[in-house]
């Protein structure tokens, strides 16, 4: 019996001396130290040229994706990019599974009733491409078929033009439905039209018109990440101002 209580009591003693162990670590987790290791993951559309898109290995690479490598050499704060559809970002920041969404987003009141956004860093407008010969012209619109990409302000914008609004999965998508002949006109941002004319010789863009945004932006979930979206505006303010942001600008043709 004696025997009994000695290992009965050792056993006491390890568990209270591991539980005090235990409490050591999760302190040790909380410390600034430890939140460095954090990494953040990042959902993207990677169908967005010139913004991200996949490279010749299945890659995601870009503008955006150059913006986050650079604020991570600024800052210390690590990244994990993953591909996702457009219209699927803002739904997996809401329930956790993305903790930024980044993909040519524009910052509008109507998403800000969700989400928070970082200082806008790019200015697109709306650009409608047509097929060249095309009898279609901005007195016409109402009459024609509209395809953007799902999800997008682009799409809202189509549908307040004409009712044969046709969604796209992406904007190649809507490219090929133009190239055959399923479709009228394709509605897209910008910069993003001009990537996809430079492959496309047989469009062309015909209309431009302000998206009525506050431009591209970084998407958090409301109030999660106040002090995460502080550090990344500062890292783009000193990148504006050094010259880098601009050579990036450069790098992919889009600077103004």
């Amino acid at each position: 019996m004696k025997n009994l209580l000695k290992v009965l009591a050792l056993g006491l003693a390890l568990f209270f001396v591991g539980c005090g162990d235990d409490s050591g670590k999760k302190t040790a987790a909380n410390a600034p130290e430890a939140s460095k290791e954090v990494v953040y993951k990042v959902g993207s559309s990677a169908d967005y040229p010139p913004f991200e898109y996949l490279d010749d290995k299945n890659q995601i690479v870009g503008f955006e994706i150059d913006l986050l490598n650079e604020i991570t050499k600024k800052t210390g704060i690590k990244f994990d990019v993953a591909n996702m559809s457009f219209d699927g970002l803002i739904p997996a920041l809401k329930t956790g599974k993305i903790d930024i969404a980044i993909s040519g987003m524009s910052a509008t009141d109507e998403r800000r009733k969700s989400v928070d956004f970082t200082k806008p860093y790019y200015f697109s407008e709306n650009l409608f491409i047509r097929k060249k010969g095309s009898d279609v012209n901005k007195d016409n619109l109402k009459d024609k078929k509209i395809s953007a990409q799902v999800g997008t302000l682009q799409e809202e914008a189509a549908k307040k033009i004409t009712t044969q609004s046709i969604p796209a999965e992406n904007v190649a998508a809507a490219i090929m439905s133009l190239n055959a002949g399923k479709i009228d006109v394709v509605l897209t941002d910008s910069p993003i039209g001009v990537e996809f004319l430079k492959q496309n010789p047989d469009l062309e863009e015909f209309l431009r018109l302000p998206d009525g945004t506050e431009g591209f932006a970084m998407a958090f979930d409301k109030g999660k990440h106040t002090d995460l979206i502080k550090k990344i505006d500062a890292a783009i303010e000193e990148l504006q101002k050094s010259g880098e942001f601009d050579k990036m600008l450069a790098k992919y043709d889009l600077k103004k």
